[in-house]
């Protein structure tokens, strides 16, 4: 009996374990590209496309390895939905039956789970944590923090580790990893690959079904095929691992990538493997290429932290996106569209997030989700715009870091105080305040950094759920040790920044 195979856009990778479970001389992959995922939110032109470019390729290579792959292109005929075009298919092929790796949101789980055909669903064990490791490891915590986690996935995997001590002596070097930014930068980021005539196929696709999307298209230069994803690796191990340490968390004008990697949208797609890429970056600091701060660092991104997300995001359950726990109801800014502001860091992250559907995680944390959390954004805006905008954002991982990191929209499960900051945080990790029309040394009068009011703002309208958290006592007390003319000069001018960019006018 024929049994569809079903593989979807971020599950590119020759070991699925849906593929694993199939036999090729009697069942078929069921491939399609369907309008509702690229439009159940609007997401960027760039990203669309690699998924797109990407599935033909990875197509064409089943084809060639003899898999029978029903393959429907979006301009071809067929259902607008992952559910309808394995139904149109199992009448095609007289198959009741469906193989399924696990999708990574709830969403397309759901629908699955409730298609009229039997659904078989086998676990992505493209990661390195179960889903019932993380069970297992969260039963019974108070508190589910990163850091325990990692250690865990340091002494399962052993990387970085001779026997059960972590090489160095220590497990995180996070605190050499915060330099300011440097007076240059010697990379030119990652390797640009030329489209080919398939991937300009795609393009034109895509401009002319998604051209109304929010960034830009072309010039497209993402990587489409594991080869590729594996060169882009080889690129970031040899040219910028040296120094993704040291500034992993600085922000420079006009340097869009600095030292970092720019792999997790084929991670996240599949192309490439997180072991393969923490064990590149380990073999680095055994030849002596890449210091241990900067490797560690790099490891703790993918081993702990993007384990970690994955598998909060299922264990919390289907509701956790929509959470809202400090009840922030403000609709998202013109500004994240692309409206003009004279805020030059939101100006900075939101042009490079439009043009190369990518922005680095401080970028996302302390400029776009601090402003957003600062002024009161309704956090399922917020996570819709991140889902949205970025090459490398598929619910799984980028809803816990919305929701849960950036917009403690989840009550603190992931992280244990809100991470916001004035102007000052922006100051110190960046070079963007030299160029801003406001002033980040000013805190109130004309000119005054919309952060700094904000901050103050914030920290006031929610004091009675923050004033007790160990971490946040001595701000209450800096706040509470200013004037009275002074605090509410800040809250005056913080409810007028507010109510302009509220009436849509330029800020």
């Amino acid at each position: 009996m024929t049994r569809l195979v079903l593989v979807l856009g971020d599950q590119l990778s020759e070991g699925l374990s849906a593929l694993k479970a199939a036999d090729p001389a009697h069942d078929v992959v069921v491939m399609a590209e369907v309008m509702d995922e690229g439009t159940y939110v609007p997401h960027h032109p760039k990203k669309i496309a690699l998924v797109l470019a990407a599935m033909r390729k990875f197509a064409q290579r089943l084809e060639g390895q003899g898999w029978r792959v029903a393959y429907r292109r979006l301009d071809e005929d067929g259902a607008e939905s992952i559910v309808g075009e394995l139904l149109r298919r199992a009448e095609e092929f007289d198959a009741s039956e469906v193989l399924a790796t696990t999708p990574g949101e709830w969403r397309l789980i759901h629908a699955l789970k409730y298609a009229p055909l039997k659904v078989h669903f086998h676990a992505d064990d493209r990661f390195i944590a179960s889903r019932e490791d993380f069970t297992e490891w969260a039963e019974g915590k108070k508190q589910l923090r990163m850091e325990y986690f990692y250690r865990l996935m340091r002494k399962k995997t052993g990387l970085l580790m001779e026997g059960d001590t972590p090489v160095g002596g220590k497990w995180n070097y996070d605190s050499e990893n915060r330099k300011a930014p440097p007076k240059t930068i010697d990379h030119k980021g990652p390797p640009r690959f030329e489209p080919d005539a398939e991937v300009e196929e795609v393009l034109d696709l895509v401009e002319a079904r998604f051209g109304t999307h929010f960034g830009d298209l072309r010039p497209f230069w993402f990587a489409t095929t594991r080869e590729e994803a594996q060169e882009a690796l080889a690129h970031f191990i040899t040219h910028a691992l040296p120094q993704f340490g040291d500034y992993q968390d600085a922000m420079m004008t006009d340097e869009r990538w600095l030292y970092h990697s720019i792999l997790s949208p084929y991670l996240n797609i599949g192309l490439l493997t997180p072991l393969e890429i923490c064990e590149a970056a380990e073999v680095a600091h055994q030849d002596g290429h890449a210091p241990l701060n900067a490797v560690e660092g790099f490891i703790r991104q993918i081993l702990g932290w993007r384990e970690y997300v994955r598998g909060i995001y299922f264990l919390e359950g289907e509701d956790y996106p929509t959470r809202n726990a400090l009840e922030q109801t403000r609709a998202l800014p013109a500004l994240y569209w692309g409206a003009e502001t004279d805020m030059h860091c939101l100006s900075q992250a939101v042009e490079q997030t439009g043009q190369e559907a990518y922005a680095h995680h401080i970028q996302r944390l302390m400029v776009t989700g601090n402003f957003a959390l600062l002024a009161g954004v309704d956090p399922a805006q917020v996570h819709e715009w991140y889902l949205a905008v970025y090459a490398d954002a598929f619910e799984w991982v980028e809803a816990p870091n919305t929701v849960g990191m950036s917009q403690f929209a989840d009550g603190g499960i992931i992280a244990s105080k809100p991470y916001v900051s004035s102007g000052a945080y922006i100051d110190r990790m960046s070079n963007y305040c030299g160029s801003c029309a406001y002033k980040v040394k000013q805190k109130t009068g004309e000119g005054a950094c919309p952060f700094n009011l904000l901050y103050w703002d914030f920290l006031n309208r929610h004091r009675a759920r923050f004033e007790g958290n160990p971490r946040m006592g001595n701000m209450y007390r800096t706040w509470d040790r200013m004037d009275e003319e002074k605090r509410d000069v800040i809250l005056q001018e913080a409810s007028a920044f507010l109510a302009k960019l509220d009436a849509g006018e330029r800020v």
